[in-house]
C-alpha cells in the first residue's frame, strides 16, 4: 500500500517530522511525510549510556553480502542478518535484486548521526510499493542489533509497520534507536565511503545541489 513517507521519527517523544521539520524536530520515521531518523534523541542519549544491552547476541550466521556502489566509485559492502531481521532483510533484497535503488540518493545526512537514502523521491516522501512489518522491540519483535556505527536500519513513520525502501547507516552510536527501528546489518568493508557522504555539504540536512551521493547500484552477492 502507497502511504505518505517517513522521517525517522524522536523515540522517547515519537516526534513526527514533515519533509521540512526543523532539526530540532526530525526523526527517522515516514511519519507525517517523511521516513527520518530521530535526530531530537540524540542530544539524549549521552544520558542513557546505562541502557540495558540486548539479551540475545546478534546471529551473523547466514550473512547475506550487499554491496553498494556509489556513483563516484565508492563501495559499500555490507552483511545482512536475516536470522535477526528476516522480512526486512527479504525485503531489501528483493528491492536491490529488482534494481529499485540504482540511481537513487542519498536525501538526508546528518554528520556524526546517519545517513538516509532509498527514496525514489529524493525527498523523504517516497518509498516502494509494499510496506513490512517493524521487526524491533517496540513492535514485539525480539532484535538484538544496536544503533551502532555502521548499522544499516529502516526508516518508517509513527506506524511501526510502515516500513518500505527508505534505509540509512549510522555514522555514530545511537542507543535511543534500539529498539525503534529495524536494523538488519552492518558495514564491513567502505565505512569510509559512508563517512564520506556524511561530510556531503548540506543545506540543514539536504545535500546541496551537485553534491547530492548518487547510488549506482546495490548488488546481492551470496
Amino acid at each position: 500500500m502507497r502511504k505518505k513517507w517517513m522521517q525517522v521519527m524522536g523515540i522517547a517523544p515519537l516526534l513526527m517530522l514533515a519533509a521540512c521539520g526543523t532539526a530540532e524536530e526530525e526523526g527517522l520515521d515516514e511519519s507525517a511525510g517523511d521516513e527520518d531518523v530521530a535526530q531530537d534523541e540524540v542530544d539524549q542519549e549521552e544520558t542513557d549510556e546505562s541502557s540495558t544491552e540486548a539479551d540475545t547476541e546478534v546471529d551473523r550466521s547466514d550473512a547475506i553480502e550487499a554491496v553498494m556502489i556509489m556513483e563516484d566509485g565508492g563501495e559499500v559492502v555490507l552483511e545482512l542478518y536475516p536470522n535477526n531481521a528476516p522480512e526486512t532483510v527479504e525485503n531489501f533484497v528483493t528491492l536491490a535484486e529488482d534494481g529499485f535503488y540504482d540511481g537513487l540518493t542519498f536525501h538526508r545526512i546528518i554528520p556524526g548521526f546517519m545517513v538516509q537514502g532509498g527514496d525514489p523521491e529524493g525527498s523523504g516522501q517516497g518509498g516502494s510499493p509494499d510496506t513490512i512489518a517493524g521487526e524491533f522491540a517496540a513492535n514485539d519483535f525480539e532484535n538484538p542489533l544496536d544503533h551502532t556505527e555502521g548499522v544499516i536500519s529502516m526508516a518508517r513513520t509513527p506506524d511501526p509497520n510502515s516500513a518500505s525502501s527508505q534505509f540509512f547507516i549510522m555514522v555514530g552510536d545511537h542507543p535511543s534507536l534500539d529498539g525503534e527501528y529495524a536494523a538488519f546489518g552492518e558495514v564491513i568493508s567502505g565505512m569510509d565511503v559512508v563517512d564520506d557522504i556524511a561530510a556531503t555539504e548540506v543545506s540543514g540536512e539536504t545535500p546541496v545541489e551537485g553534491e547530492v551521493p548518487i547510488i549506482e547500484m546495490i548488488t546481492i552477492e551470496s
